[in-house]
């Protein structure tokens, strides 16, 4: 789950990371009061919407007077805001944020995620703040400092040192930013947090540390220990597909392909995305069953992978382990009964009572399904039903 901006600078506020004064509204008359309550003469206002990229894409203005503080909440609120984090669609804005400005010395970048490979969280700097992170691994990657931490010892002084040298701070910054990354990490940590970011991070003239902007992801499986957190969820912000699919237990993503797909587990869903481009297709959704599946989750998955108009053939690739072949077969046929399937649908089963699946939709009145033997003759199937052929 992600929140935004200015719910994640509430959060760091619990923990003392420094953050700017502002003040979330959702209507344009009440910029004013909000930048009167702030204070100061120049405020940023925000767009908040789960993207980066705002100010390139307009949704980030500076106002130097009280009226052009309220003339850009007009303009921003009730955009339609497109980054490169959008997609060509973008995200209607519907709050702004607005912040008192900071006189800025210099804008680094801080950061943490899970490392999955060493199974260990990581901090990450750069003296390239307000730069995508993206770009300068890919195009300056020796600019990125990076210390693992291991959760049972936490931060300690000689990772902000590291840091800090990395960062060509002076000796009177590194102990600011030692107190700022430790504080980090505590947000990071005792809030299951599968992401943390800060770009830019800004020193002020006086030598102070500032968390200018504000990004963080939770890991959904541990919300349950956060509930002030889950009340920040913001469905506006999220595909309604991809809700009503949580709803009945299943993983669904959508994407910009024409071929769907219904796969049980995670990691077999991903290779089926990964063989469906082999083969020159594209996936139209990450769509992962579980290992609980029902004839009627089975149907609801088919439902929701045909609201997307961009379907053009359906690739069903279950290997039978904890649900069973047929039950996948008999949600096939539920779901034709109770929802239009006009598409080509591929089907591979294996594993548990894939025998007696095969039976079930060959015994069927579908005319539409095309049989697979293994994944990457489903696959070459799939793709050529998607494009006619």
């Amino acid at each position: 789950m992600n929140i935004h901006e200015y719910q994640a600078k509430q959060i760091f506020a619990k923990y003392d990371v420094p953050i700017p004064k502002g003040k979330m509204i959702e209507k344009a008359e009440d910029a004013i009061d909000a930048a009167k309550e702030i204070g100061g003469n120049i405020w940023v206002v925000k767009a908040q919407i789960h993207a980066g990229g705002r100010g390139k894409g307009g949704g980030v203005k500076l106002a130097r007077s009280l009226d052009e503080v309220e003339k850009y909440a007009s303009e921003i609120i009730g955009m339609t805001l497109i980054t490169h984090q959008t997609g060509p669609a973008g995200k209607l804005v519907k709050k702004v944020y607005i912040e008192g400005g900071i006189d800025i010395k210099k804008e680094l970048y801080l950061g943490m995620v899970l490392d999955r490979a060493k199974e260990l969280p990581v901090m990450m700097a750069s003296t390239e703040g307000g730069v995508e992170i993206e770009k300068v691994a890919a195009e300056m990657p020796e600019k990125i400092i990076k210390v693992e931490i291991d959760p049972l010892t936490g931060f300690q002084g000689y990772h902000a040192r590291e840091l800090a040298f990395g960062l060509n701070l002076s000796k009177e910054q590194i102990k600011e930013f030692g107190k700022f990354a430790k504080a980090l990490y505590k947000v990071y940590s005792l809030n299951d947090a599968s992401l943390v970011e800060i770009n830019p991070l800004v020193l002020t003239a006086d030598d102070k540390f500032i968390a200018l902007d504000a990004k963080m992801g939770f890991d959904d499986n541990a919300l349950f220990r956060h509930k002030d957190i889950l009340e920040m969820r913001d469905l506006d912000e999220e595909d309604p597909a991809e809700i009503e699919a949580s709803e009945y237990g299943l993983s669904y993503v959508k994407l910009d392909g024409n071929v769907g797909c219904m796969v049980n587990g995670a990691g077999l869903a991903m290779s089926t995305m990964d063989i469906i481009k082999l083969e020159g297709g594209e996936p139209a959704n990450f769509l992962d069953v579980g290992g609980k599946a029902s004839a009627s989750t089975v149907a609801k998955g088919f439902e929701i992978i045909l609201k997307d108009p961009n379907v053009k053939a359906i690739l069903v690739n279950i290997f039978g382990g904890i649900v069973r072949c047929d039950r996948i077969a008999n949600g096939i046929l539920e779901a034709t009964e109770t929802t239009r399937v006009e598409v080509p649908i591929v089907v591979r089963l294996d594993g548990t009572n894939a025998k007696e699946a095969i039976e079930i939709i060959g015994k069927s009145s579908l005319t539409n399904i095309i049989s697979a033997t293994d994944l990457g003759d489903a696959a070459r199937k799939v793709v050529k039903a998607a494009k006619g052929v």
